[in-house]
C-alpha cells in the first residue's frame, strides 16, 4: 500500500486517558509500553520511567542516548525529591585550549571538546538504588530487547533521521572521529526510512552492563575505558578520573506559587527558573480569555524578561552571583511586571538554536509520580559513538562561553547553563502531576504555556498541550503554529511584536499527567510526534 506517513489532511482529535492503576507517557508507543511492562511486572513509577527512558534511547535516537544528561523529579509517599544528573566539563579542557583549536571565540557544536561527563546511566543507578522496587536490570530489559531485536521507524522518527543525517553529513563529512555515528545509526550512510528496522547490537550490550553493574561498567569499567581511549585518540580532553569520580546530585526543589498551584523545578544549573520567572511576574496579571492579544502579549514579555535574567545569571550554582531564590521573590516578580507596557520591549538576549531532547511522565497506583528528561542537548549531540558501545555522546557544552565576563564561561570540572527541566505540580502539599515539553529553550515556554492553559484557562492535559503555541527566539521576534488565528497575530503585531508562521516540529514535545483527588490519572501526550500513552 502506498502513503505518505507524514501528510496530515485532517485534524486530530485525542482525547484524556485515564487510568487506576498505572500511566506512563513519552514520546515513543514503545517506550511507553516498556514503562507499562515493568508497571505490569510490579515495578513502581520509578521502575516504570527508568524503563521508558532507557528505551527511548533505543527508539528516538536522534534526542537522546546513553551519552546523555538526565534530570527528575520524583514524588514518592508524599514527598518531592529532586535529582540533577547533569555532567561537568572534563577536568583538562580550558578556554584557552579550545580558543587555539577555535579562534573565532565560539564553542563548537561537533566533536569530543563540546561533549561533558554523560549523566543518563548515572541517573537510572541512583533512582533505582534509592526507590525501585525491581532490579536495575529488569528496568532496562525492554530497551535491551529493542535494540537487540530491533524496532519498525515510525513517521516522525524517519522524518529526523532523515534531516539529522543530512545535517550531519554535510558538517561532519569523512572525519575519521565520526565514521562510528554512520556506522551506527544510517544504513550503509543512507538514513533509515519509515518502516524500516533498526537494531542496535552494540546499545544492548552496553544496556546489559550498565544493567548487571549499576551503570559502573559505564564510569569505571570497560565502557569508562573505551570512551577514555578514544577521546584521547581523536583530541578530546577525558580521562578516566573524570567518569570514575562523577555522581548525579540530590537537590531541594525549587517552587513558585502560582493561583494557588505550587509549581516545581530542578534548581540550577538547570532553566527551570526561567519557567519560574515567568509565573512569578505573570501571577501579578488576571487573564479571562487565552485567545486574547493583552494575555499573549503580557505572556510574551514575561517571558523575554525571564530569559534576560536567566541567561545573566544561571550556571553551576557555585558560581552564580546572586541567590536564585532572589530571582523568583515576589517583589521581583512585581518589578518585572509593572514594567510591562502595552507595546514590545527588547530584552538583551543572544539567538536561540534549535534542539533534542525526551521527556517523559510515569505514575503508578500508589500515588508516586515521576517527571524525567533527558537530552542529547542539539539532535544527535556531538556526533561521537563510543566504537563498539553505541553510546551517543551529547554536546552539552555547546553551551559554555569562552568570554570571562560571561557568567557560563567554560572552566574544568564545571556544569553549564542546562536547557532540561522536568516539571511538578502540587496543590496544598498534594502531588497533582508531573508534565513538561521538550526542545531546547522552548522547554520554558512550553511549560509556561501549558500550565497557565491548565491553571488558568482550565484545560484539560491534552487540550494543553494541543493548543496553539508560540515562541520567543530573539528581540522582539516570536514564532507561531500555522494554527494562529491570524487577527490576533495582526493585533500583536500591533503591539510591536515581530511574529511569523514556522512548522509545528520546533514548538517542543510534551507530556503531562494529573492525579485527581479519588486517585484516577489523566494523562495527555504530545500530538506533534510520536507520541503515546500506555495504562492500566
Amino acid at each position: 500500500m502506498n502513503f505518505d506517513p507524514l501528510k496530515q489532511e485532517y485534524a486530530s482529535n485525542r482525547f484524556c486517558v485515564t487510568a487506576r492503576q498505572g500511566m506512563v507517557a513519552s514520546s515513543s508507543n514503545l517506550a511507553s509500553a516498556a514503562g507499562l511492562r515493568i508497571l505490569q511486572q510490579g515495578g513502581n513509577a520509578v521502575d516504570a520511567a527508568i524503563a521508558a527512558a532507557a528505551a527511548l534511547t533505543v527508539t528516538e535516537p536522534v534526542s537522546n542516548g546513553l551519552g546523555s544528561d538526565a534530570f527528575a523529579l520524583v514524588w514518592f509517599k508524599g514527598s518531592l525529591y529532586g535529582l540533577n544528573s547533569s555532567g561537568y566539563a572534563p577536568r583538562g579542557i580550558s578556554a584557552d585550549k579550545v580558543l587555539k583549536k577555535y579562534p573565532d571565540g565560539r564553542m563548537p557544536q561537533r566533536g569530543w571538546t563540546p561533549v561533558t561527563v554523560p549523566g543518563a546511566p548515572a541517573a537510572w543507578a541512583q533512582l533505582n538504588k534509592r526507590f525501585g522496587r525491581l532490579t536495575l536490570s529488569q528496568d532496562l530489559a525492554p530497551a535491551i530487547d529493542y535494540a537487540r531485536d530491533g524496532y519498525a521507524v515510525p513517521p516522525m522518527l524517519s522524518r529526523l533521521l532523515e534531516h539529522e543525517t543530512q545535517v550531519l553529513r554535510r558538517e561532519l563529512g569523512n572525519a575519521p572521529e565520526f565514521a562510528e555515528w554512520f556506522k551506527t545509526f544510517t544504513k550503509d550512510g543512507e538514513a533509515y526510512r519509515f518502516g524500516d528496522t533498526i537494531r542496535l547490537p552494540g546499545h544492548a550490550r552496553t544496556l546489559q552492563l550498565i544493567g548487571q553493574s549499576g551503570a559502573e561498567e559505564f564510569y569505571k569499567g570497560e565502557i569508562a575505558k573505551a570512551l577514555v581511549a578514544q577521546s584521547q585518540r581523536d583530541g578530546g580532553y577525558f580521562t578516566l578520573e573524570d567518569l570514575a569520580s562523577y555522581q548525579p546530585t540530590w537537590v531541594d526543589p525549587v517552587s513558585v506559587n502560582y493561583r494557588g498551584y505550587d509549581i516545581w523545578e530542578i534548581p540550577p544549573n538547570g532553566q527551570g527558573l526561567v519557567v519560574l520567572m515567568t509565573l512569578n511576574i505573570l501571577k501579578n496579571f488576571t487573564f479571562e480569555k487565552r485567545e486574547d492579544p493583552q494575555t499573549l502579549h503580557r505572556q510574551f514579555e514575561a517571558m523575554k524578561m525571564a530569559f534576560a535574567d536567566g541567561m545573566h545569571y544561571i550556571t553551576d550554582p557555585r558560581y552564580m552571583k546572586v541567590d536564585y531564590h532572589d530571582l523568583i521573590s515576589d517583589s521581583f516578580g512585581r518589578e518585572r511586571a509593572e514594567e510591562i507596557t502595552d507595546q514590545a520591549g527588547s530584552p538583551a538576549y543572544k539567538n536561540i538554536p534549535g534542539g533534542g531532547t525526551v521527556y517523559l511522565a510515569a505514575a503508578d497506583g500508589e500515588g508516586n509520580m515521576v517527571s524525567f528528561i533527558q537530552s542529547n542537548f542539539n539532535g544527535f549531540g556531538s556526533g561521537i559513538v563510543v566504537e563498539g558501545y553505541g553510546a551517543a555522546l551529547q554536546n552539552r557544552g555547546a553551551d559554555f562561553s569562552l568570554n570571562p565576563e560571561d557568567v557560563n564561561y567554560l572552566m574544568p570540572g564545571k556544569r553549564t547553563y542546562h536547557t532540561i527541566i522536568p516539571g511538578f505540580i502540587t496543590k496544598d502539599g498534594q502531588a497533582v502531576g508531573p508534565f513538561g515539553v521538550m526542545g531546547m529553550y522552548m522547554q520554558p515556554q512550553g511549560q509556561v504555556q501549558t500550565a497557565t492553559n491548565m491553571i488558568d484557562f482550565h484545560m484539560n492535559p491534552q487540550m494543553a498541550l494541543d493548543a496553539p503555541r508560540w515562541q520567543w527566539t530573539d528581540g522582539r521576534h516570536f514564532q507561531v503554529e500555522r494554527s494562529f488565528d491570524p487577527l490576533l497575530v495582526g493585533q500583536l503585531r500591533r503591539k510591536g511584536h515581530e511574529i511569523e508562521y514556522a512548522d509545528p516540529v520546533g514548538f517542543g514535545r510534551g507530556q503531562i499527567i494529573i492525579r485527581l483527588e479519588n486517585g484516577v490519572l489523566v494523562g495527555g501526550c504530545e500530538s506533534r510526534t510520536d507520541s503515546s500513552i500506555a495504562s492500566w
